[in-house]
C-alpha cells in the first residue's frame, strides 16, 4: 500500500541518517523510487545529483537478491527469565556454538558471576535463558 511504501522509504533515509552517508548508487536509486509518488521532488532531486536528462526514462533500480539473504540473527539472552542482553549470531550456528557465546556477553557475566549454572535453555532463532542458582 502506499503507506507502507512511504513507510519503508522513511526506514532507508533514518538508517542514511544515521550512517551519515549514503553511495551515488544509493541516492540515484532512492530518487527513482520516490519520483512516481512526488515527482516533482525526484525531478529536483535528480538534477541536484548531477544529472541533466530528466528521470522520467530512467530504467528502475534492480537489487542483488544475494543480499537479501540473512547469515545472522540477533538473539536475547535472559537470565532466570529477565532479560539480561543480546548478541549476534550466525542463522546455521548449533546450540552449542550459540550457549558458549551467550556465556561470553558482558552483561551476562555479570549477572551470572559467583552461581552455579542449572542450565542453558536455546529457543532457536530467539532466545537463551541461562538458569542459575
Amino acid at each position: 500500500s502506499f503507506n507502507t511504501a512511504i513507510s519503508q522509504m522513511m526506514i532507508f533515509i533514518n538508517e542514511v541518517y544515521r550512517i551519515n552517508k549514503i553511495s551515488q548508487e544509493y541516492a540515484e536509486g532512492f530518487v527513482k523510487i520516490i519520483s512516481p509518488i512526488v515527482p516533482h521532488l525526484g525531478e529536483e532531486m535528480w538534477h541536484k545529483l548531477g544529472h541533466d536528462h530528466t528521470i522520467a526514462f530512467e530504467s528502475w533500480p534492480t537489487y542483488n537478491p544475494d543480499k537479501l539473504v540473512l547469515n545472522t540473527i540477533t538473539m536475547g539472552i535472559s537470565v532466570n527469565g529477565k532479560l539480561r542482553g543480546e548478541m549476534t549470531v550466525g542463522i546455521d550456528d548449533n546450540d552449542e556454538v550459540i550457549k558458549t557465546a551467550a556465556l561470553e556477553v558482558e552483561s551476562v557475566k555479570r549477572h551470572i558471576e559467583g552461581k552455579t549454572i542449572m542450565k542453558i535453555i536455546v529457543v532457536k532463532g530467539r532466545l537463551v535463558n541461562i538458569v542459575v542458582a
